[in-house]
């Protein structure tokens, strides 16, 4: 099938979207590779900027894909991320000036900010509340130089 000369988007998104679901499932396996959550809270952002329908989408598949392999509440990342660049990431980013002091929070509040929500959603639901391991702190210090070079 031939693509249309007038109509010339890439499809490279489907393939970002295809390395990350084996992305995600190696770093299920193997626990020294971080699952780039605080990533992909970057590429969320920068979508709901863009207001682009299918990289929304995309972003949405990722989101639910680390969910499902991590085994955390369903659409719960989506909501977390939404509230993130809502409300918190607005007072952050009006109260510090430092480029590196606010990736630095955004890496930290992504991860221990969503063990809290999860902490808050498991209490109200009754549901179990995810452990917090000292992986996080690894991962927090490799997606802080990952985000950075974003």
């Amino acid at each position: 099938m031939q693509r249309s000369i007038s109509h010339q988007k890439s499809l490279v998104p489907f393939g970002y979207v295809a390395l990350f679901v084996l992305y995600s499932s190696l770093s299920t396996m193997y626990l020294f590779l971080p699952p780039l959550f605080s990533v992909l809270y970057i590429l969320f952002a920068r979508t709901l900027e863009e207001q682009n329908p299918l990289h929304t989408f995309l972003i949405f598949l990722c989101l639910i894909i680390f969910e499902v392999n991590f085994g955390y509440i369903l659409f719960s990342s989506i909501a977390f991320f939404y509230l993130l660049k809502k409300v918190i990431m607005p007072k952050i980013e009006k109260n510090f000036s430092c480029r590196w002091c606010i990736r630095l929070s955004l890496v930290t509040l992504v991860y221990v900010g969503y063990f809290l929500f999860l902490s808050l959603i498991g209490s109200i639901f009754m549901l179990s509340v995810p452990h917090l391991s000292y992986y996080i702190i690894y991962y927090i210090i490799i997606e802080f130089f990952i985000v950075s070079l974003l």
